[in-house]
């Protein structure tokens, strides 16, 4: 830990980095004051930088209440990666065919769809779920939720090969609940804001509208949230399958996948266990990091990755980064770089390298290797992971 911030009628702010945006800081303060915060405070990690409402890189506990806008709109947006039984040497000396193949097979960008709407057993539960939600609450449906199943998104979702220190071949990806889970956090958000309105409770920030435990409001968003994280994460392993496929399509020899290293939300809330009491813990742009579990911590398209193995970290809330965090907006990137500086920084990395993705070249984030510096008390490495391969949906 950096440094702690202790303000008068507020929660302290634990922070893992030197370096907090003037925005990001207004917004950390902010939501200190909320009265329902736990005692423990506010758990800021090194790749925070300003959301809507709360940072995105802050962990809070909170006692009978949740901000949605806490949560964010990406709900269960998070990682999947496996290694391979293949090695480096193994791979094609050029990757572009099974990038132009991953691209055809999994519908990217902001409205990417499958064409028909496919319903894979294991998902037919969760479909039932999702009508049932509807029919009390009509304002979450989205008639593309099942065709938006296994699509990757637009913006930092990405799709990866990498390979490792001992030349192992990984496969990562990194995305969400997609349209429908866009849909359930602004409709509660929103409603949230209409019931402080309602109650009269001012707020230093009408984006931290909150639900109060026991009220029907609170327990829809639970319902919908937990249904959101479990569509996220079945969308992460249906895309994962179909990555596999295209890669033996290019890939002559057989291959297994030997290891699973998580299938992890870093933007979602959850009941927990901290400092002997039960607490809704929200993690947005964090992930979990009980002592012992393996994460995914992603840098950018030209950057390392991690692998890495939590230590339990209790001032965290037992969590962790959840990547390199951005350190200038999309449209300052745009400003700042060139597609030129793109091909520049994407050196050795089979990618788009044109305007679309300007936004999310590697000098708009925060530098991997000093946001890991900054959370060694939070995890270990286990493993570093050089991206060969990257699709990203524009």
């Amino acid at each position: 830990m950096k440094k702690v911030i202790n303000e008068e009628g507020s929660r302290p702010i634990k922070i893992w980095t030197d370096e907090v945006e003037d925005s990001a800081l207004t917004q950390l303060k902010n939501i200190a004051r909320l009265p329902f915060i736990a005692g423990n405070g506010v758990a800021c990690m090194p790749d925070v930088h300003a959301g809507i409402g709360a940072t995105v890189g802050t962990v809070i506990a909170t006692d009978k209440a949740i901000v949605p806008a806490a949560v964010g709109v990406d709900i269960g947006c998070g990682m999947n990666a496996v290694r391979l039984s293949l090695k480096a040497s193994d791979l094609p000396e050029s990757l572009t065919s099974i990038r132009h193949q991953i691209e055809r097979d999994v519908p990217l960008g902001a409205g990417g769809a499958h064409r028909d709407d496919r319903i894979p057993g294991i998902f037919a539960d969760v479909g039932v779920r999702y009508m049932e939600l509807t029919k009390k609450t009509p304002g979450i449906m989205n008639k593309n939720f099942m065709r938006q199943l296994g699509t990757l998104g637009s913006g930092n979702h990405f799709i990866e090969l990498c390979v490792d220190e001992a030349q192992d071949v990984w496969v990562m990806l990194h995305s969400g609940s997609r349209g429908v889970g866009n849909l359930i956090g602004r409709y509660f958000i929103e409603k949230a804001k209409k019931r402080m309105e309602q109650y009269f409770i001012s707020l230093p920030d009408g984006d931290l509208a909150y639900f109060p435990e026991d009220t029907d409001d609170f327990n829809d968003y639970v319902e919908a949230v937990n249904w959101a994280q479990d569509y996220a994460l079945e969308n992460r392993r249906v895309m994962m399958e179909a990555v596999i496929a295209a890669l033996r399509r290019h890939i002559p020899i057989e291959f297994t996948i030997t290891h699973e290293a998580v299938n992890c939300h870093h933007n979602y809330v959850e009941r927990e266990n901290h400092f002997g009491r039960n607490l809704w813990v929200t993690r947005k742009g964090a992930i979990r990091a009980r002592e012992g579990d393996l994460g995914i911590i992603p840098g950018s398209m030209g950057q390392r990755s991690y692998i890495v193995r939590g230590k339990g970290n209790l001032e965290s809330y037992c969590s962790c980064s959840h990547g390199a965090g951005r350190k200038m907006s999309r449209a300052a990137a745009r400003r700042t770089f060139t597609v030129a500086d793109l091909e520049a920084q994407t050196a050795g990395v089979e990618c788009r390298k044109d305007d679309a993705v300007l936004d999310e070249i590697p000098g708009s984030y925060k530098d991997i290797d000093q946001v890991m510096e900054n959370q060694r008390d939070l995890v270990e490495v286990v493993h570093v992971l050089k991206q060969v391969l990257c699709v990203k949906g524009a």
